[in-house]
């Protein structure tokens, strides 16, 4: 378990690694970035101004110097100061990401305890009415595009009903739209897999064994099967997760969600790079955690995967 451990360590560091190096090179491809900052809405600035936010960013040095310094800066926690807000960035994102969290993992729950017992049940009573729903259910989630979803809840909850708000985060009732978007085609996908991972248990020899002793229905499926059918749900769970927080710039976009995704999509458009990679590397970060406590997890459920 140990050596599984250390691997997965080492195969997150440079994952990052690497994310930094793309982070880095992207925010150069462009060119020398004061251009950018100096453009009409930005600095305005002069010749001698130009030179000093120069040797502030280390433009006057080699790239790979420049890269180095940087990556110094992000391991101490310094990702610059934003340009038109003039704060840190680890300070706005700080600000933010609170609020990413929360709407991730409110959806991230509601949709796993929708999705799940959607497959199970879809699995179990196969070919029956719930079974044809549940596919239906499966089948509309995933063709739907996530900021459709959102638009068409603002025009008929917000705007003709004036059930729910249209965007904003405040109390409790802010949270329904933007949940609802995220987990709906997430559900979906829970639906589909769960049910062909039962479906594959339920068929198998030791199932069927069980049964043949007479063990309880409730207990050969929730126990026995769902145990057995769980390595596919948790690789989902893992992607999906890091799909809502990654995700949520679609929708933090639509419902004008205060959080992370948001913060980004405004820096692209003011062209504010410092917020840009900040951002970009706080989401690889979590990328990184994220699949490394699922493989944990696979050690855990499956004691074959912590010895391969």
């Amino acid at each position: 378990m140990r050596n599984f451990i250390l691997r997965r360590v080492i195969f997150s560091l440079f994952t990052l690694l690497g994310a930094t190096v793309i982070v880095f090179g992207l925010s150069r491809a462009v060119g020398d970035p004061r251009d950018l900052f100096a453009q009409e809405g930005g600095y305005g600035m002069s010749e001698e101004t130009y030179e000093l936010l120069g040797k502030r960013l280390n433009l006057d040095k080699p790239l790979p110097i420049q890269y180095l310094l940087w990556l110094g800066k992000v391991l101490q926690g310094d990702l610059g100061k934003s340009l038109l807000a003039q704060r840190d960035v680890s300070e706005l994102i700080g600000d933010k990401i609170g609020n990413t969290l929360q709407l991730t993992l409110v959806s991230w729950v509601v949709a796993t305890g929708i999705g799940v017992p959607l497959g199970v049940l879809s699995a179990v009573r196969r070919g029956s009415a719930s079974d044809y729903i549940g596919r239906a259910f499966a089948l509309f989630g995933q063709a739907t595009p996530p900021f459709f979803i959102g638009i068409i809840a603002i025009l008929i909850f917000a705007v003709q009903l004036g059930w729910l708000p249209a965007g904003g985060k405040g109390e409790l009732k802010n949270f329904v739209l933007p949940v609802a978007t995220l987990g709906l085609a997430a559900s979906a996908s829970y639906v589909r897999l769960t049910r062909s991972a039962m479906l594959e248990v339920l068929d198998s020899e030791f199932v069927k064994l069980a049964r043949a002793k007479g063990v309880g229905s409730n207990v050969v499926i929730w126990k026995h099967a769902l145990k057995n059918a769980l390595i596919a749900p948790l690789t989902l769970s893992a992607l999906i997760f890091v799909g809502f927080l990654t995700g949520t710039v679609i929708v933090e976009t639509v419902f004008v969600w205060p959080g992370l995704g948001l913060l980004a999509v405004n820096a692209v458009a003011e062209n504010d790079f410092p917020i840009m990679t900040g951002a970009v590397l706080v989401f690889a970060l979590m990328y990184a955690v994220i699949i490394f406590i699922s493989d944990l997890t696979y050690a855990l459920v499956d004691p074959r995967i912590r010895y391969s």
